[in-house]
């Protein structure tokens, strides 16, 4: 059976290396679809490449109904899927306030890892995995203690309503009364490692038993257009393609079952709490 992967996000920085080091590791039958928001990027990204295995197709995260029906058009197409990497990350600006990037942020990586969870773990293959990418940040640790309740999640609908019920703080300017972190990347990165230990609360044993991984990522300090502003040097961050590498072995290499669930950088899990 062919190997179908999916990456979202991906038509530049890690999300292209990743399409690049799965088209480099595809068999003649193995497909590798190159999404991202904008059609002229994610064509132009695909052409760049020039694999047969690649795809480029347009998909918006951020909405719920173009990733379901992504999802269902892959069913139909391959009846299954066996690589997910949720990728996609909307950009944020130094100088600007947070109430102007927080509802776009959340949008795309608070909400967009939640669609594709809801719509992409039920087409997993045996054997598969989807990871998401997420950071260090991505532990309740990082957070006031009086703030971990609000991520013990037994379902993606809990975890979206404390997403949005930050967002909204941050809004309204109450989010520091409340004991946020000044940094809105934190509890983003709380929020996508909490939904999915949401999903593999339900799925571990089954998962397990069959070989398939569910698992947020950590690729460390990347090299990337989006990253650059924040850092005054890059010396100690990873080339994409580097840090792809490490993800795509994780992906496609032999499970440890305490990976499953739980964030995981350079093969070592980070504690939640």
């Amino acid at each position: 059976m062919s190997r179908v992967s999916v990456v979202t996000g991906a038509n530049q920085g890690l999300g292209f290396a990743l399409v690049e080091g799965l088209a480099r590791r595809a068999g003649p039958a193995d497909v590798v679809y190159l999404t991202g928001r904008d059609a002229g990027r994610v064509e132009e990204a695909a052409a760049r490449l020039g694999h047969d295995a690649v795809r480029a197709r347009v998909l918006d995260v951020g909405d719920g109904r173009s990733v379901a029906d992504f999802a269902a058009d892959l069913r139909e197409r391959h009846g299954g899927v066996d690589v997910v990497f949720s990728n996609a990350a909307a950009r944020l600006s130094p100088g600007r306030p947070w109430s102007d990037q927080v509802g776009a942020f959340v949008t795309t990586n608070n909400l967009g890892t939640t669609h594709v969870l809801r719509a992409f773990t039920p087409l997993l293959r045996p054997g598969g995995a989807l990871l998401v990418v997420a950071s260090s940040f991505g532990t309740v640790r990082h957070l006031p203690r009086h703030l971990h309740e609000r991520f013990a999640a037994r379902s993606l609908e809990d975890v979206d309503a404390t997403m949005l019920a930050w967002r909204d703080a941050v809004l309204d300017g109450t989010a520091a009364d409340q004991g946020w972190p000044d940094w809105v990347n934190i509890p983003s990165k709380v929020g996508q490692v909490a939904a999915v230990r949401a999903v593999a609360a339900a799925r571990r044993d089954a998962d397990t038993a069959a070989g398939t991984l569910i698992a947020a990522v950590c690729p460390g300090l990347v090299d990337t257009d989006a990253s650059r502003p924040w850092f005054a040097g890059m010396s100690g961050a990873a080339e994409p393609a580097e840090a792809a590498e490490r993800l795509l072995d994780l992906a496609l290499g032999a499970r440890r079952r305490e990976h499953y669930g739980e964030l995981v950088q350079s093969g070592r899990v980070l504690r939640w709490s």
